[in-house]
């Protein structure tokens, strides 16, 4: 994808443009449905198409947004915007693993959405509100469920809101996924590029496919963000508990010491003992009774409310209100044993003084107990009223607290954990990751040339304004002074290995001088050599070895193959007539004294590293085996068949042709068909029959075109008409024939 090139304000336009839009389609369109009582909520069109179009953040901000402008008019609704967050970043998600291009996906996506809308958005209701089904879109259905199939009202609600999502879910879904391809392309690469850079680009470093990093940086920057997100909610909520616990406790203890107090007013202590002897029949018992049970009534979380006197035998009841539960209450007069937990307190009870606040778990439940001193005139205490309040209501508070704050601390957290990581993935991972791409492509040269690198490298233009952007820099300044000294050093290689081969071609050219008759042998057999390769790799013959580069090594090893006969005397090398059997041994050991001196050279040049991947070990093979034979019958070593290398079987082809059509001292330049027919008769005798085949298809060709090149050059050479003796080279005579006189 071509990157687009955007100022500054465009980029922010679009930006706001899209999370405004999304924030619009939340909103208006799940009123409409609410106000025309349709059962669905249709509240998060806008925030998966924002996370189709730009990712996590502009959806989180999106759907928090929503939730935070129905909160205006229902604080309730703020609490759920945990739960649009989590569809914006499962949007994101399932949109980057391509979950709406097909039917089959796009229904995996309707059940994640309504998992996380109904089923989590079920349970953070049971939480805030308890069981009741309330009056919401569900509570109909769920109803239903819990009187027709007896199922539990909390299963009976998760049930009722996942199944209504399935359908509000599937409806926004499939709508997203129209609107999505109904906006213009243009458009949706704009949105791309502002949130996403370039949407193709792969997190991981690749090289010729393979990933070079296990861990990205961008995955090990979100690891490390989730990890400290999570810590810090972690400790922010528990803190916050513990302290909205000692808050809440002691919230419920002033509302206990408010009951107590109040209760001590509507009764006179004067006249506790008639209350516990008379008791209701006492006049005003029932007046008090009325006054105190109103008190508890206007504190509903009073669970128990009762006035005591603590004698030595127990606890004698003055006043009992019922609980809610519609537990009988104790009438006056009754005696109730001392609750175990009060025993240490005991003391001060049966002495009238004031208590510190006592929880309790006993028969009567987990209670908060306040007891305060009832006096007479006299300022004798002659009683205590007492208030329980039910530390599962203290706890059913902190709870709701709790869920309270995780959703919106969570909620807010995952908000600013997408900020922190568009500013890092913008200004650290991204800026990195493309330098280290372009330099890998540049260090490893992919499918692209060094230069080419260089100028993906320069492309890349970083401003980040800190030590990255010095990095990249000092990077971009290296890879250009790298690019000048590699095309620097290949000129120089090229001009060396020109050299070289110059060098190597001059020497075999001054030890082929010593032999007269022998004139350009050595380019006419590399030329010769080339050519019949090529013909073998044209024609699919020996495929695994005749590479271009092995043919390039051919070509190059040729002019060595006779390098030998510096160690046979001119006088054999320039007689005129044929050898004597001893010095045609001479001539012969020409092949092993090659041999020699070559495995010398690579040697020396192995030991000290100056030819990697040379040629050397196809030109002693030439030395060396060009004048073995097919049949076994050549020299020095007499092996034969596939035995012999292949570069010699080429090489003895060439060598012999080249001798058979060339003058030499002791002979005339044989006509083209005769060494054609010497040479297509030495086929599976002398020769390996399948070279034999494919010179025979160019020989033609490669004589004209030796011709045409010979007598540019002036060479004497006899037309092909002209018979000479039918004499051999000289150095394939055979032993026992008798020289020439």
């Amino acid at each position: 994808m071509k990157r687009t090139l955007m100022t500054r304000r465009e980029k922010i336009l679009y930006a706001v443009g899209l999370i405004f839009a999304a924030f619009l389609i939340n909103i208006i369109p799940s009123k409409i449905v609410l106000a025309c009582h349709v059962p669905v909520f249709f509240d998060c069109l806008g925030t998966i198409l924002a996370a189709m179009l730009g990712g996590t953040l502009p959806a989180v901000i999106a759907g928090f947004c929503s939730n935070a402008f129905n909160g205006i008019s229902d604080l309730t609704t703020l609490y759920y915007g945990i739960i649009s967050i989590l569809i914006g970043v499962a949007a994101t998600i399932l949109q980057q693993k391509g979950f709406f291009r097909s039917i089959p996906k796009i229904g995996i996506a309707i059940v994640v959405f309504a998992l996380l809308g109904g089923a989590l958005g079920s349970v953070l209701t049971y939480f805030l509100y308890g069981y009741d089904f309330g009056e919401g879109i569900s509570a109909p259905f769920s109803i239903a469920l819990y009187e027709t199939f007896g199922f539990p009202k909390f299963v009976s609600q998760l049930s009722a809101d996942f199944i209504i999502d399935i359908l509000d879910k599937a409806i926004v879904v499939i709508v997203a996924v129209l609107v999505y391809h109904k906006i213009p392309m243009h458009l949706k690469h704009h949105i791309n590029y502002v949130f996403l850079y370039d949407p193709n680009q792969s997190e991981t470093l690749k090289l010729r496919g393979k990933k070079l990093v296990k861990l990205s940086l961008l995955r090990k920057v979100v690891i490390m963000v989730v990890i400290a997100e999570i810590l810090l909610g972690a400790l922010a909520s528990i803190t916050g508990f513990l302290l909205y616990r000692q808050v809440s406790i002691g919230k419920f203890m002033d509302i206990a010491e408010g009951v107590t107090k109040a209760g001590s007013v509507v009764i006179d202590g004067d006249r506790v003992d008639e209350f516990i002897t008379v008791g209701k029949s006492s006049s005003d018992y029932l007046d008090v009774e009325h006054k105190l049970r109103s008190i508890k009534e206007s504190f509903p979380q009073t669970t128990y409310l009762y006035v005591y006197k603590i004698l030595d035998d127990g606890c004698h009841v003055v006043f009992d209100l019922e609980s809610e539960e519609g537990e009988a209450p104790s009438q006056p007069g009754e005696i109730i044993p001392f609750d175990p937990s009060f025993k240490p307190v005991l003391h001060k009870l049966m002495a009238g003084e004031e208590i510190d606040p006592i929880i309790s778990d006993d028969q009567y439940g987990w209670l908060l107990t306040v007891y305060r001193p009832l006096k007479n005139t006299s300022g004798k205490t002659v009683a205590y009223i007492a208030a329980d309040i039910s530390m599962g209501e203290i706890i059913y508070d902190q709870a709701k607290f709790f869920i309270k704050l995780l959703s919106m601390f969570f909620g807010l957290s995952i908000i600013i954990m997408s900020l922190v990581l568009e500013i890092v993935n913008r200004n650290i991972v991204h800026p990195v990751n493309n330098m280290a791409s372009a330099t890998i492509h540049f260090a490893y040269g992919l499918e692209q040339g060094r230069v080419d690198s260089l100028h993906e490298l320069w492309g890349l233009d970083v401003k980040t304004m800190d030590e990255i952007e010095y990095l990249y820099k000092a990077l971009t300044k290296t890879c250009e002074d790298s690019v000048d000294f590699i095309i620097k050093l290949e000129q120089a290689l090229k001009r060396i290995g020109s050299l070289q081969d110059e060098i190597i071609v001059n020497f075999a050219e001054m030890v082929e001088a010593r032999d007269v008759s022998t004139g350009d042998h050595i380019k006419k057999t590399a030329f010769y050599v080339e050519a019949i390769a090529r013909e073998l790799q044209k024609e699919g013959k020996f495929k695994e070895i005749l590479t271009d580069a092995y043919i390039e090594k051919l070509k190059r090893s040729a002019p060595l193959h006779d390098i030998g006969k510096v160690a046979v005397s001119d006088l054999i090398l320039n007689k005129p007539g044929k050898l004597t059997n001893e010095e045609f041994d001479i001539m012969k050991s020409h092949t092993t004294e090659g041999m020699k001196i070559l495995t010398k050279i690579e040697m020396n040049a192995n030991e000290h590293g100056t030819m990697d991947d040379n040629y050397l070990k196809e030109s002693i093979e030439m030395a060396h085996f060009h004048h073995e034979k097919w049949n076994g019958t050549g020299y020095p070593t007499g092996i034969r068949g596939e035995a012999i290398p292949l570069s010699a079987r080429i090489m003895a082809v060439a060598d012999v042709f080249d001798a058979l059509v060339a003058e030499r001292v002791y002979k005339k330049p044989f006509p083209y068909e005769k060494a054609m027919a010497i040479i297509t008769e030495g086929a599976g005798q002398h020769f390996d029959p399948t070279i034999v085949e494919a010179f025979c298809h160019i020989s033609d060709e490669l004589y004209k075109h030796r011709t045409v090149l010979k007598r540019t050059e002036g060479d004497g050479e006899q037309p092909s008409g002209e018979q000479p003796k039918d004499e051999k080279p000289k150095d394939e005579q055979p032993k026992g024939e008798a020289p020439k006189a």
